[in-house]
């Protein structure tokens, strides 16, 4: 199918390129001063006529103008870039990944948002993987019977006796006041932390009965367990209240238990909450070099292809490296307007705007700057002309597609606007208006200061020192033609246009569009932590250590909004999961899920504080005691004679306490501390789980936590909260309050960093369909209604993108918000590449299309190819030797690629789909000689 896609596709273009041919007269043999072809023109080709006459008239009047005013101009751009760049006193940065990521109306920040309303904002975690190679392990033989057991080198005494953490002053600890130990999960909680704990062991002189080994291996598996079995008689609990279980504090091992290491070293890797972001911005910080080296780069080259020099001696006078500077100064000042225009309305930049815009500006801004020197170079002043008029007389020529050009991207840009992603948002905005701004100063400043660059050089004025003569005199600048603009008109338009060239070139480019289609599926999704890291970053290792030892992955909720009824058997029976509980209940369906933990990515049974309430509150217990006289809490450590059962011994008080009995004892239950004789005591695990409303009366928002299995790529955390999500809707249908005001969602910490992966294809597709819309109506209304021209431009630019991702997949480049927003650049660069050529095609008055198609390509083919091509290519080659993978990955691969691909279909497929397909010079000739006639140019004298 793909070879006959192929097939097909050129066989439609050559033989539409046919019927063409034979429904319209060729135009070889008119001589361009003949009468003009009979018949009324239709009204679109009147209006674009005047359209384009307007235009012209416009520009050539305005471009004389700054020729015969150039301090003034200059004084006022300076003025109006001042007044915008002073709102960069009002600049913010941001760098929280929440904000640039996740739009504030998604549903995971509004589901982030509750769940910190009711139950606090989610805890920092730091996190230490210890690996102990250098030791040897050793067996552990029990007493007085048993099968040995492996104990690997972490797990030895000496290696424990050295882990020892300090963490009071900023840990969580959720028994404060009465308890500030922090929650610490770590094997040595097992022994509580303690070196008494951890040395304890029963023996006599022949035999060690039971020791730390014995401890830790009952700990493992009965981790809440307040008194273990052995001889020892310790608790397994953690010091902070809690159970630290094994699947959180262990890994590297298969079935059972400890799994020996290889590595010859000892290493300790570790994150820490805010690790990753420091990364990166240490990265950030590190890359700027690279990035200056870059632009320094492309600034030298702009600065010396923009003169023409004619011989050793002239080359300061012919040269153009002020100019050159001055229009790389007005393309940065108008990113700079750009910041401080937004910066007055408060709204914050990032990175990326820092990082893509300036080279999105350049890629615009340089083009139009070569258009406009190397057409002047290339000009010949006519008899009587002035400077000022033939500048006004080059402008209103170029101008209308440099007008074309600029306003597309313009408008796409802002129309990027309305993506939900922030990160992409906030780049169009300020990419559009930086556009929009540089067009403006292009039209004013650099004219002016054009004109007075061409007077410095017909006085035969050195550039830069412009105080020294280098010879006589010059009436005016000589016309010229570059060796670029030789070899594009002599060899390479010709050899391109060939008849038994076009198809090959036609076949090739429809194979390559082909191709793409057929792996643009196949592109990732997602961004790998690893690839936002340095190289010599410290938390690649734990990264590494993290995918292959863990056996548990982020923690995740279940949150059951507020308004459900707790208090009835109903409400109850919909929620628990012990005994008498629905099926389908919610802790039962999570606890199913768990159980095919490879395809829900749930690992772990959730706990369920409503079901260990009931345990901690049936008299049979010994929990739930308060004193007889005053009613309040009484501990189960407590030992007083006024202490009674909350509820008496009979069958009623056996069941569960429903109504006002549940409201009355929950609070003491999420208040008990866990103890030798209580462990069911909820302060240290569930006190953060129920939220109360109505002055405690009732129950507001509850969760309900377990963990995810270990998430080692980003299609791993993807899947994880889509499944998560269809089990939360799944129950909240399950329980019937599907048409109530409240829900059950899931939620876990990396869910407002994935969140966008799940909508990253409809946004990508929405975002380039929104670019390629309005490029094709801003260029049907800027040529002139010309409809037939838009949709070529827009054709092209579409097989570029396409294109794009058949290189992404080649090059391993995954879809994310960064290669979106170089995606949707992508696009308005191609414009360039693609637009000034399409226009130079509509106004050519040649004969037929393939000469048309030749005069266009020589005319703006060399500007595009010098202005965008080679200044890029220099730059983007630096990006290479970054040391950042983002850089590497998305910058210098995604730059390459856009350069590469708009290069090639501006300057090879387009002229050739253009002499095929393009609009035959007899149904545009009515206006294009009225346009070109002399009585459109009152500044020429004939």
């Amino acid at each position: 199918w793909f070879i006959l896609i192929q097939f097909f596709c050129t066989f439609f273009i050559l033989s539409l390129s046919k019927l063409l041919d034979k429904k319209i007269v060729h135009f070889n043999s008119l001589d361009l001063v003949s009468p003009l072809p009979t018949g009324e023109a239709s009204c679109g080709e009147r209006l674009g006529e005047r359209f384009e006459n307007c235009l012209r008239l416009t520009f050539m009047s305005w471009g004389a103008f700054c020729v015969r005013n150039p301090r003034p101009v200059v004084l006022f751009s300076l003025v109006f870039i001042a007044m915008c760049c002073s709102g960069m006193m009002y600049m913010k940065i941001t760098t929280k990944p929440v904000d640039l990521w996740s739009s504030p109306s998604s549903q995971a920040r509004k589901e982030k948002q509750y769940f910190d309303t009711h139950f606090g904002p989610f805890f920092r975690t730091e996190q230490l993987i210890i690996r102990a190679p250098h030791s040897k392990p050793h067996i552990y033989s029990p007493y007085p019977s048993g099968a040995d057991v492996p104990f690997g080198p972490p797990l030895d005494k000496d290696i424990l006796y050295q882990v020892t953490w300090i963490l009071q002053d900023v840990c969580l600890a959720p028994l404060a006041p009465y308890n500030n130990n922090c929650t610490i999960l770590s094997v040595l909680n097992y022994f509580q932390n303690s070196y008494s704990v951890l040395n304890h062991s029963v023996g006599d002189e022949f035999f060690v009965y039971a020791d730390y080994h014995t401890h830790f291996l009952y700990c493992v598996r009965a981790p809440a367990s307040l008194n273990d079995t052995s001889e020892l008689h310790d608790p397994c609990l953690g010091t902070f209240g809690g159970p630290v279980f094994p699947w959180l504090v262990l890994g590297g091992y298969d079935g059972s238990f400890v799994k020996n290491y290889q590595n010859s070293n000892l290493t300790i890797s570790f994150s820490a909450e805010r690790s990753i972001e420091d990364e990166i911005n240490r990265e950030s910080n590190s890359d700027i070099s690279t990035v200056l080296i870059s632009y320094a780069v492309m600034f030298l080259y702009i600065s010396i292809a923009l003169g023409h020099i004619k011989s050793c001696k002239r080359f300061l006078v012919d040269s153009k490296i002020s100019l050159g500077i001055a229009g790389i100064l007005i393309v940065l000042s108008s990113v700079a307007c750009s910041l401080g225009i937004f910066s007055y309305f408060g709204i914050p930049l990032t990175l990326v705007v820092i990082e893509v815009i300036p080279f999105l500006v350049l890629a615009v801004g340089v083009d139009n700057i070569f258009i406009i020197v190397q057409t002047f170079q290339r000009d010949e002043r006519l008899p009587g002309e002035t400077l000022d008029k033939q500048i006004g007389r080059i402008l209103g020529d170029v101008a209308p597609s440099i007008l074309l050009s600029s306003f597309s991207e313009t408008v796409a840009f802002f129309l990027g606007t309305l993506s939900t992603m922030p990160a992409v948002r906030t780049f169009s905005l300020f990419a559009g208006m930086a556009v929009f701004i540089d067009f403006l100063l292009q039209i004013t400043c650099f004219i002016s200061l054009l004109g007075l660059d061409i007077k410095r050089q017909e006085r035969n004025q050195m550039d830069i020192l412009c105080c020294i003569k280098g010879g006589e005199e010059d009436s005016e600048v000589e016309h010229s033609e570059s060796i670029l603009l030789l070899f594009f008109k002599d060899l390479y338009s010709p050899c391109l246009l060939k008849d038994w060239m076009r198809p090959i070139v036609i076949s090739l480019f429809v194979g390559l569009l082909s191709f793409s289609i057929a792996v643009a599926h196949k592109v990732e999704i997602g961004l790998d932590q690893s690839l936002s890291m340095p190289d010599d970053s410290y938390v690649m290792d734990y990264l590494n250590y993290l995918s292959k030892y863990l056996h548990a992955g982020p923690p995740v909720y279940f949150v059951l909004e507020e308004g459900h009824s707790y208090t009835s058997l109903e409400g109850q029976n919909m929620v628990c999961g012990g005994v008498g509980c629905n099926n389908n209940s919610l802790v039962q369906q999570v606890f199913t899920a768990a159980e095919i933990d490879s395809y829900t990515r749930i690992g772990f049974p959730p706990s369920s504080w409503i079901d260990d309430y009931f345990d901690w509150v049936k008299p049979q217990s010994s929990c739930c005691r308060v004193y007889n006289t005053t009613g309040q809490f009484c501990n189960a450590s407590v030992v007083d004679v006024s202490c009674m059962r909350c509820r008496p011994l009979t069958e009623e008080g056996k069941w569960r306490p429903q109504g006002g009995d549940f409201m009355k004892f929950l609070p003491m239950f999420l208040s008990d501390n866990p103890n030798p004789k209580c462990g069911k005591g909820g302060h240290a695990a569930y006190s953060s789980a129920v939220n109360f409303i109505n002055n405690n009366s009732d129950v507001g928002a509850t969760y309900f936590m377990t963990y995810h299995t270990v998430l080692k790529t980003s299609a791993d955390f993807i899947d994880a909260m889509k499944k998560a999500r269809i089990i939360a809707d799944n129950i909240t249908e399950t329980m019937g309050i599907k048409e109530k005001n409240y829900r059950v969602f899931p939620y876990s910490v990396f869910y407002v960093f994935y969140e966008q992966y799940l909508t990253i294809v409809r946004d990508t597709i929405f975002n380039l369909c929104v670019s390629l819309g309005s490029i094709f109506l801003v260029t049907t209304v800027l040529l002139g209604f010309e409809v037939w021209a838009a949709a070529m431009v827009s054709i092209t630019i579409a097989m570029i993108l396409v294109n794009m991702f058949g290189i992404m997949w080649l090059w391993s480049i995954s879809l994310n918000a960064v290669s979106l927003v170089n995606l949707v650049m992508s696009c308005g660069i191609s414009v360039e590449f693609c637009s000034h050529v399409t226009r130079a095609f509509t106004v050519s008055t040649k004969g037929s299309r393939v000469e048309r198609a030749e005069e266009a390509l020589f005319r703006m083919g060399s500007s595009v190819f010098s202005g965008i091509t080679l200044t890029k290519f220099g730059g983007i080659v630096v990006l290479f030797f970054s040391k950042s993978q983002i850089f590497q990955i998305f910058y210098f691969r995604m730059y390459l690629a856009m350069v590469v691909l708009g290069a090639t279909h501006g300057l090879i497929f387009l002229p050739v789909m253009l002499s095929y397909i393009g609009k035959n010079t007899l149904d545009c000739s009515r206006w294009i000689l009225k346009l070109v006639s002399p009585s459109n140019y009152p500044f020429h004298s004939g």
